[in-house]
């Protein structure tokens, strides 16, 4: 019994630190196959300043990041940018906005090449 519990608290420690990871390796990822340099990805704002330039959007659009119900539909825009430019649907587009732990290792690992629209 004592073992099963150090297994099932073992596994609550691995699991999500292996999730909290998964993210920042795939964007990293992304970010290599755009030609930015993948250390972009993990420093806050500024990666999301380098995901601007990805998609060709200007750099003051972060600032309508930060005004509440319009940057849903800049994030909307980002995503979809992002899947088109790696040759994705908009399908997939709002895979990396509502399911970024799944679609962002399939973008990352996966065979999709970046293409500048």
């Amino acid at each position: 019994m004592i073992v099963l519990l150090e297994i099932i608290l073992l596994m609550s420690l691995i699991v999500p630190v292996l999730f909290i990871l998964l993210v920042p390796v795939s964007c990293w990822k992304v970010f290599t196959k755009a030609g930015k340099p993948g250390w972009a990805s993990l420093i806050p704002i500024y990666n999301i300043i380098v995901m601007l330039a990805i998609v060709r959007r200007p750099i003051r659009w972060i600032i309508l990041l930060f005004i509440p119900i319009v940057n849903f539909f800049v994030a909307v825009i980002i995503a979809m940018d992002i899947a088109k430019d790696f040759g994705k649907g908009t399908g997939f587009g709002l895979g990396l906005l509502f399911l970024p732990l799944i679609f962002y290792p399939i973008l990352g690992f996966g065979d999709s090449q970046y293409t500048r629209l």
